[in-house]
Order: structure tokens, then C-alpha cells, then sequence
């Protein structure tokens, strides 16, 4: 780890268990690590400028994420129950530190930010250990932290407090570390000392929040629980430029989610899936224990769970992800891709890739500063890197400069001796694919008593796409659930690869869109209920999963 003189850092990488950890290994380590630093002081200076990213400053994000995983500790009281400590090092995942970086590169740049997150991800330990971090190695900072009552945040012996979280975390750092922190000296009650960089970390509670000093950084924890939010909004827009809101979710019904929403705010998502302990029988606990819109809501960060007439369920969908390998089949068929074209505004284009029912991946981008043509480009560049010759796009609206662009790119690839690449129209707007036949059903075998057919009872192309997707999604449920295939064809399915980069943002699209029926009795879509942004990750699932001409791809009916 070092050579005598100069810091080398350690691995900090590697096969480390979560789901059943051995701390022995990161304990042996860290003593190694701090034999090492106290055999020559002078080596103090050394780390502390590798700390904070002296000889780089983009990397102070990793950094800091480095000081906490070298010398932090957590707290688990759950432990106890399996005979393992409650006081445990940090050791992060790689999530945790891409919200480190996210924290920091808001904090440098003075913006404001929003945290959505699973229950039980650790965010409120992650908060106060960066907290305390930058506090040790900066000078003169102030960062605050509200929650909507005043033991949330400070409250003596009560482990949920955060400051509770705050003071165990600095209790255990290496003395060097602690910048000349003395716990009954610098930790009354909503307030703690860095006498060393004369940083401070202050806490509020309630209808307090953002009534105090002007704040570097300042954390609301669970945001969307705040019993009178505008009171807080108003106060904290005049007390710092680094507003980080952070929570589980509650509807739609308050300045979290519209803020969430309103796409003006960078998002990050610390969605369950992004967690290495948890895992698919974590999340059947979860099910089997609570209510299904408290798992919607607070698991699967679902903001419109308790509306009615919910398209996908969330329970449903995370049935779907790496429901093959569950199943035990192996995907075949073709591969190919599909296209929601967004604007220069705050959505974003989406491409979603699938081999036969799989859904591999979906890769999102923004269109500012650039055109039609530039995203029709990307698209191409997909299939190039992929291996696909095919991808259909939505037509409507946006999408209608596709073709045009499609064709010029296509006759270019072709004088270049580069293949051509298969773009096909998708028009939500347009009539039904194939009137007279049978609505798609959840039933082995597509077959539905009533005998409904497609022309009584979708309102259009989209509508019958989501609905299609919808029973692809029951129908996998359904035999996951019972843990084999049964009479359903793989074929019928859908299967969600459980490594892609942004699965946790699709599961959130995917159970977003509700259903009714019109005056005419026919089924309607609204994929973007009141409040909620357009989802163009699962747009894109749906145009590659919709139904359409050709005896390559099987319908459900």
C-alpha cells in the first residue's frame, strides 16, 4: 500500500460478499493501513492530500468515497438477530459511491439535487459519514440537516436520529482523522463541531428546517414525508444553493414528487436493484409482509401506486427481471431495437434492445443541442455496436422526421458498402393491429371466454401495444410465481437482463402508466398520469414488445 513514502491506495474493489460479509479481512486491512500511518507522521499530510484530491480535484468525489470506505464504520442493530456485530465498517458498493460523486459534484457546482430511493438503502448513514468527511478535510463548511420531526434528526440513544449516526461515525475514525473532534465537547444537542476547519454540521427538525445559518450543503431527509413542505421550501431557498432532497416515495401529492417530475432538477435513483444485499428473496419478504402498495411505493420508488387502474404492477415487473433464467429457457430469435424520440427539452431518447424476449438493454440520451437527425445517427450507431439490422421508432409527433433521416443515412451507409439497416414506423395514433382477432390474455393459450377482439376493445395502436405488454408482464408473474413455465410458451414472455445500467429507472417507467376505458367502452392509456414525466425508457420497451406484421415475431392472442 506503500512504497515508505508515497500513498498507494488499496484495493478497494473485489468479490466482497454482502449478502453474508466477513469484516475480518477489511479489519485486518484497515489495522495494516494504520500501522502504516503511524510509523512516520509525516505520512499524515501525505493521505490527507490524497483525501482531498490535491493533486486532482474531479476526483475529489472518489475521494471521498475512499476516506469512508477506509476508515468508516455503519451501525445495524438488525445484526444482532443473526449473531453478527451491529457495529460494522463501510464498506461501500458501487452505487454508494456514484452517489457520493453525485453529492459532490452538486455541492461544487451550487445546484440543488433530488434523491429517490428504495426503503432500507442506508442513505441517511451515507449522508452524515460524507457530511462528516467533508467537514474533516474542508474548511469553514456548514452543512444542515432536516427531517420533518426533531428526534429524526437529534435525539440521545435513539439510532434512527442522524446525528446519532453522525457522532458513532466520527467516535470510530483513527484520532488523526477526527479534526480535533471531541464528542462531549463539540456534540450538543442539533450541532457538531469540527474545531480543526471550524466546519459545522447543524441539524433542524419540523417547521425549523432552513430557519437556520446559511448552509454549504443541506440534506431533507425523507422529503416527501415533510408534514408542511412549502414552509421548508421557502425557507431553505434562502439558505443554501445546495438543496439535496432525499426519500421513499409518497404519490404525487407533494413538492418532492413534482419537483422530482418537473425535470428541472437532476434525479438519482437508488432503486433496491442496485443494492448487492438484496436480493430476489429480499424483495419476496418484503412482498409477503407488506401491503402491495407500500411495496409499490416505498420498495419500487412507484409514485402512482395507490392510483387506480395501474397497467404493470411492480411486483410484476420485478418477476420479469432475469425471469429466463428463473424459467430456465434460453432466449432465441431475432434481435432488434426501438426507438422513443424526445425533444431538446428535459426528456430524453430512449433505445431499447431486444433479443427475442429479452429485453437487453435500454440507453438513454438527451437531445439538447442537437436535432432529429443526431438522434436518428445514435440510433444507427446502436445497432452497429449491437449487431442489429432492424429498429422501429414512434412515429407520431416527433418521431415523424425518422423516415426521412433514416433514408438519407441508409443510402450513405450503402455507398460506403456498410449494410442497411431495416427502420420501420410505429404510430401509436394509428388503428389496431389486426381488429378481428382475440384480445391478448394472461391465459395459457390466449384464450378469453368473452371472445373480445382487438377493435372493441383498444382505443388505438398504443393503447393495444401497453396492453399486450401488460400481459406479457402478468404472464411471467404468473410462472415465476409458480416456479415453472407450465402451459405458456417462452415465446409469450418477457425477461428483463438484470445487469442492465438503468434497469432501476425502467422498473419506476414501467409501473407508471394507468388504464380506463372510454365513453366507448374501449381501453385508454395515460402513460404519463398527472404530474409524472413522460417515460421514454419504457416507451421504448413498449414500441420493441408492440404488436406487428411479420411471421419472425409472435403475437400474444
Amino acid at each position: 500500500m506503500a512504497d515508505g513514502s508515497v500513498f498507494i491506495p488499496p484495493d478497494r474493489g473485489g468479490a466482497f460478499n454482502y449478502i453474508t460479509p466477513d469484516y475480518t479481512a477489511v479489519y485486518n486491512e484497515r489495522m495494516r493501513r494504520l500501522e502504516w500511518l503511524r510509523e512516520d507522521p509525516a505520512r499524515l499530510e501525505t493521505l490527507r492530500a490524497y483525501y482531498r484530491a490535491e493533486d486532482d480535484p474531479s476526483q475529489l468525489g472518489d475521494r471521498i468515497a475512499d476516506f469512508i470506505n477506509d476508515w468508516g464504520i455503519t451501525f445495524d442493530p438488525r445484526n444482532a438477530d443473526l449473531d453478527q456485530p451491529t457495529m460494522i465498517p463501510f464498506v461501500l458498493f458501487e452505487r454508494q459511491r456514484e452517489w457520493i460523486r453525485y453529492i459532490v459534484r452538486k455541492w461544487k457546482a451550487r445546484e440543488p439535487g433530488i434523491t429517490e430511493k428504495s426503503r432500507d438503502m442506508g442513505i441517511s448513514w451515507l449522508a452524515v459519514a460524507l457530511g462528516c468527511s467533508l467537514c474533516v478535510f474542508f474548511d469553514g463548511l456548514n452543512i444542515g440537516y432536516g427531517s420533518r420531526l426533531v428526534e429524526y434528526v437529534d435525539k440521545i440513544g435513539f439510532p434512527k436520529a442522524l446525528f446519532y449516526k453522525a457522532r458513532a461515525f466520527m467516535r470510530y475514525l483513527p484520532a488523526e482523522f477526527r479534526a480535533g473532534f471531541d464528542e462531549k465537547r463539540d456534540a450538543p444537542h442539533m450541532l457538531l463541531k469540527f474545531p480543526a476547519t471550524g466546519s459545522t454540521m447543524a441539524g433542524e427538525g419540523g417547521d425549523n428546517i432552513g430557519r437556520g445559518d446559511r448552509a454549504s450543503i443541506y440534506f431533507v431527509d425523507e422529503a416527501a414525508h415533510l408534514e408542511r413542505p412549502m414552509l421548508v421550501e421557502a425557507a431553505l431557498s434562502q439558505t443554501t444553493n445546495c438543496q439535496q432532497d432525499m426519500s421513499s416515495v409518497k404519490g404525487m401529492d407533494n413538492p418532492f414528487a413534482q419537483k422530482r417530475h418537473a425535470g428541472k432538477i437532476e434525479v438519482f435513483t437508488f432503486h433496491w436493484r442496485q443494492d448487492p444485499r438484496k436480493d430476489d428473496a429480499w424483495y419476496a419478504k418484503q412482498c409477503d409482509e407488506l401491503d402491495a402498495v407500500v411495496v409499490a411505493q416505498e420498495i419500487d420508488i412507484n409514485y402512482t401506486a395507490s392510483a387506480t387502474g395501474i397497467l404493470i404492477p411492480s411486483e410484476w415487473v420485478q418477476a420479469a427481471v432475469n425471469a429466463h433464467e428463473k424459467l430456465g429457457f434460453a432466449p432465441t430469435g431475432r434481435r432488434f431495437g426501438a426507438l422513443d424520440v424526445a425533444d431538446e427539452g428535459v426528456d430524453l431518447n430512449a433505445f431499447a434492445r431486444r433479443y427475442g424476449v429479452l429485453l437487453e438493454d435500454v440507453t438513454a440520451w438527451s437531445g439538447k443541442g442537437a436535432d432529429i437527425f443526431n438522434t436518428v445517427e445514435r440510433a444507427f450507431m446502436e445497432c452497429d455496436e449491437n449487431g442489429l439490422e432492424e429498429w422501429y421508432y414512434d412515429a407520431d409527433g416527433l418521431g415523424a422526421g425518422v423516415r426521412g433521416d433514416a433514408r438519407v443515412i441508409n443510402a450513405t451507409r450503402e455507398e460506403n458498402g456498410v449494410w442497411v439497416c431495416r427502420v420501420e414506423p410505429f404510430r401509436g395514433s394509428g388503428p389496431v393491429f389486426q381488429p378481428e382477432k382475440q384480445i391478448p390474455t394472461a391465459l395459457a393459450g390466449g384464450r378469453d371466454k368473452k371472445e373480445r377482439l382487438n377493435k372493441d376493445f383498444f382505443q388505438n395502436a398504443k393503447a393495444q401495444a401497453w396492453w399486450s405488454l401488460r400481459v406479457r408482464f402478468q404472464r411471467t408473474f404468473r410462472a415465476v410465481k409458480a416456479g415453472a413455465l407450465g402451459d405458456y410458451e417462452p415465446d409469450d414472455l418477457i425477461s428483463l437482463d438484470g445487469g442492465m445500467t438503468e434497469l432501476g429507472k425502467l422498473c419506476l417507467e414501467l409501473s407508471q402508466p394507468t388504464f380506463s376505458l372510454n365513453t366507448a367502452g374501449k381501453v385508454v392509456v395515460d402513460k404519463a398520469p398527472e404530474g409524472t414525466r413522460s417515460p421514454n425508457h419504457a416507451d421504448a420497451v413498449m414500441i420493441a414488445y408492440a404488436p406487428r406484421k411479420g411471421n419472425w415475431l409472435n403475437y400474444l392472442g
